[in-house]
């Protein structure tokens, strides 16, 4: 009893000097019905908070009351998931108030996640559909000489069949991110189990890689990037996924596509690996200097024809408010210069998730859609 009278004395104590008080509860952010979004944030010795995100152009400040309390109310917006931060005194940071948070593998990519959602859900909301799996597996790269580590999804039902074998999607991250993206932002599992699901799709398995063969900070060596990610990926990860997965181990059931950086790898590792991926495709794709081009793609522009006849779908999109613009336009120009089939896909939006996956929503359906079923 005296025990536990000295321990209600020493909490109350504490308690009493706010040792042991929590933070009071700011709610931020506050979807209305309306669509409106009030942000809010708890900081009494702040002298400025700004708001930045991707559903508005430029900074909105926030107003303080008496009390500390911050406070900004913006929109309407879209239906969409974004990504946004407090700007407190010059510091970039995330909403303490919101525990969603869009991550990866440097700091300059932390963001907090706002999604507004509609009546109806969109292709990328989880829907009362068979759902895929994603998994995760740790593997020494012999290339890289490191331990290093990828993410799979595989379709509804995959472990039920185990005769049935799959196509293979290897799916490219941009730069700044990791093997979780496309699906923690991307959300490729749900977008890929809603379009089963309604038979929009066949199903096939996605391999997401980490896209850096040198360390995201390594900025000496970024040059080196693609050409040590490809050694990893032919050399270590391919061999991993078909020694493990129950894959269609041919170039007519592999497909390969990335964003930004990763779109860049794609295009440069699949037009030069015609013998290995059928599909290639690319989304807002960091693709270097046009002047470049003839050298980085000599072998697929040396025979279109041949080209041609093994490219099931080369894919190209991009937003025209994003930076990537006209290198996307300029390499379609390029490949039309030089007789080399593929689609072009433009449309409005920048460098952001918002267009990526829209963009994987349309070439899922395209990919191995004129193959042959699955085979047991």
């Amino acid at each position: 009893m005296k025990l536990l009278i000295l321990t209600n004395l020493v909490v109350g104590l504490f308690a009493g000097a706010g040792w042991a008080q929590e933070p009071a509860r700011v709610s931020s952010p506050e979807v209305g019905a309306d669509r409106r979004v009030t942000f809010r944030l708890l900081a009494p010795k702040a002298h400025e908070v700004l708001l930045t995100g991707e559903f508005m152009p430029g900074t909105r400040p926030l107003e303080r009351r008496d009390d500390g309390l911050w406070s900004v109310t913006v929109g309407p917006f879209d239906a969409e998931i974004y990504h946004y931060n407090f700007i407190i005194d010059g510091v970039r940071t995330i909403d303490p108030g919101n525990p969603r948070v869009k991550t990866g593998s440097t700091p300059s990519t932390i963001s907090s996640v706002l999604q507004i959602s509609d009546a109806r859900p969109a292709f990328y909301d989880g829907q009362p559909v068979p759902h895929g799996d994603i998994r995760t597996h740790w593997y020494q790269s012999q290339s890289l000489n490191s331990l290093r580590r990828l993410t799979v999804y595989t379709p509804p039902g995959y472990d039920r069949d185990v005769q049935t074998r799959y196509p293979v999607l290897y799916l490219f991250h941009g730069a700044n991110a990791d093997e979780n993206a496309w699906h923690q932002l991307g959300r490729v599992n749900l977008i890929l189990d809603n379009l089963l699901a309604a038979g929009n799709a066949r199903p096939f398995i996605v391999v997401m890689p980490f896209g850096y063969g040198v360390p995201p900070n390594a900025a000496d060596r970024q040059g080196q990037n693609t050409a040590m990610f490809g050694k990893d990926l032919i050399g270590d990860v391919m061999p991993y996924i078909e020694s493990r997965y129950r894959t269609l181990a041919d170039r007519d059931h592999r497909a390969i596509v990335g964003l930004s950086m990763g779109g860049g790898q794609a295009l440069s590792i699949g037009l030069n690996h015609l013998e290995l991926f059928g599909s290639v495709g690319g989304f807002s794709s960091g693709l270097g200097p046009a002047p470049d081009f003839p050298k980085t793609y000599a072998s697929l522009i040396a025979h279109p024809d041949a080209a041609n006849g093994q490219l099931r779908l080369l894919w190209l999109g991009c937003g025209t408010e994003d930076g990537a613009f006209a290198a996307s336009k300029g390499f379609s120009d390029f490949l039309t210069e030089h007789g080399i089939k593929h689609t072009f896909r433009s449309s409005g939006g920048a460098h952001t998730w918002m267009v990526w996956r829209r963009y994987l929503y349309e070439i899922a359906p395209l990919l191995f859609a004129s193959t042959a079923a699955p085979t047991r």
